[in-house]
């Protein structure tokens, strides 16, 4: 089996990833692409108390199992299927079921931390880094939480006062300069998105 092309899409909470995974996502097809959110890695809280597990940081590098994430791809890569986890996001801990996936020709994989992520970042063949004003990140942000994570307007806020905004600054933001493109105004930069599109139809190519 040839290598996958494996594709990161990075960018700031609520900075339009979804979109351009999305856009990306519809042009390869379901046979030709998996993807795999960083998302899915948060590590396992359920040891702590609720009221605890609301206090944490999940926007510190340290609050995603990378380490799983990373043997993933490599597994993937030989080969071999993985049992990707599943995260209750309002409850802040892992199912019990996981996923099952089976390699494809190329790996998505999507977070707002995996360009800060060394041992990470050197398994991407390409590297997309979607950069979208901070107001408008935080307004995507509060609609998602409150409509998808049952979180409350005061909730958000906090959280996004305390943690993501400063872990926006220190790890997210900086990390834009490993990108090989950068997509500016979001999922909705319909030219950005047709170069980035052309782009990976090239690498395919070359592979065949």
């Amino acid at each position: 089996m040839t290598k996958p092309l494996i594709i990161g899409v990075a960018g700031g909470s609520g900075s339009g990833k979804t979109t351009v995974v999305s856009t990306i996502s519809k042009t390869l097809g379901a046979n030709k692409h998996l993807l795999l959110q960083h998302d899915s890695y948060y590590r396992d809280l359920k040891h702590l108390p609720f009221e605890e597990r609301i206090k944490h940081n999940f926007d510190h590098p340290a609050s995603l199992e990378t380490e799983l994430l990373i043997r993933h791809i490599n597994a993937l890569s030989e080969g071999y299927p993985i049992e990707v986890p599943q995260y209750d996001f309002a409850n802040h801990i892992r199912k019990e079921q996981t996923t099952a996936v089976t390699p494809k020709e190329v790996i998505l994989v999507d977070g707002i931390l995996i360009f800060s992520e060394p041992e990470l970042l050197e398994l991407m063949d390409v590297k997309i880094f979607v950069d979208t004003d901070d107001d408008i990140r935080l307004l995507r942000r509060l609609k998602r939480d409150i409509s998808e994570r049952g979180r409350s307007v005061e909730n958000v806020m906090e959280q996004y006062q305390k943690f993501v905004r400063p872990m926006h600054l220190e790890f997210v933001q900086p990390s834009k300069r490993y990108a090989d493109v950068i997509i500016p105004r979001g999922g909705k930069n319909k030219v950005a998105l047709d170069m980035v599109l052309a782009l990976i139809n090239e690498k395919l190519s070359n592979r065949e």
